[in-house]
């Protein structure tokens, strides 16, 4: 009897190794608020990961695809129930997420007998103000964080640490949605290459350091770099870009950028991006 709680506190620390492992091979998002709105971006193999959830809510995930839609139809569903019993203006993403589906989540991933999540999500919310935006993440565990400016998500916790650091240092105190364009697709590059570099430094961590190289080397990548690993793995992914525009008329503010909106958005570096 006395020990079912270590037991339960084993099975936890199993399945966060295994979530873990699950996120190896996802794609991290960036969001952004830009003098216009806000932004999502992240890189796609396919399967879209950012989706519009109400009139002024956003969504982007990771971890599998399954899970992912599951907890989307989840959150439709809430946010037009609450729409209707109460009104548009009271389906708040912060209400969604605390008093909604992070409690789900939780409980999915506590139950050790069942199956949890696979997912990390963004919930990205547009403010009647600029000064109202937010933008919250939420873990596999259900544990989030409410944020402003900017947010992301990442296979590991290193991984996001790197993406925010490398966004606070090169955001600058207003943003355009070309100039946001250009620093999410940097951004998503760090993020990418930091995880290469985790599970290189893993590959060789029987082996004899040598010489201090490692994950630290992606914060001193310079601009060209991070361009020429998006361009480099453009052909086999899709560059996957949606905003919550304040400045759209209706009460829909979520609009998909399609290739040509980034052919004009875009800097000329990133163009063979869109061609391709």
């Amino acid at each position: 009897m006395y020990e079912e709680p270590y037991r339960w506190v084993e099975a936890v620390g199993n399945r966060r190794q295994y979530l873990d492992e699950q996120f190896k091979q996802g794609s991290p998002v960036v969001a952004l608020t830009y003098d216009g709105g806000i932004l999502l971006t992240t890189v796609s193999k396919g399967t879209p990961k950012l989706y519009e959830i109400y009139d002024r809510l956003a969504l982007g995930g990771m971890g599998h695809p399954t899970d992912l839609e599951k907890l989307r139809f989840s959150l439709l569903e809430m946010a037009h129930v609450e729409g209707f019993n109460r009104s548009p203006s009271d389906v708040t993403g912060s209400r969604l997420v605390k008093y909604g589906i992070a409690p789900v989540i939780k409980q999915a991933f506590e139950e050790v007998y069942k199956a949890p999540f696979i997912v990390r999500i963004l919930v990205a919310e547009l403010g009647q103000k600029p000064e109202k935006d937010a933008l919250l993440t939420i873990n596999y565990d259900g544990t989030f964080e409410e944020t402003t400016g900017r947010a992301v998500l990442a296979a590991t916790l290193a991984v996001q640490t790197k993406m925010m650091s490398y966004l606070k240092e090169q955001t600058p105190a207003t943003l355009s949605l070309e100039q946001a364009l250009d620093l999410a697709l940097r951004t998503w590059a760090i993020g990418s290459l930091a995880h290469q570099q985790e599970e290189t430094d893993q590959q060789a961590e029987a082996k004899p350091p040598t010489s201090g190289t490692g994950s630290s080397a992606v914060a001193i990548l310079s601009s060209d770099t991070l361009i020429a690993h998006v361009r480099g793995i453009a052909g086999e992914r899709t560059i996957e870009c949606a905003v919550l525009d304040r400045q759209a008329t209706g009460t829909s503010k979520y609009r998909s950028l399609r290739p040509t909106d980034l052919a004009r958005l875009l800097p000329k570096a990133f163009q063979s991006v869109v061609a391709n």
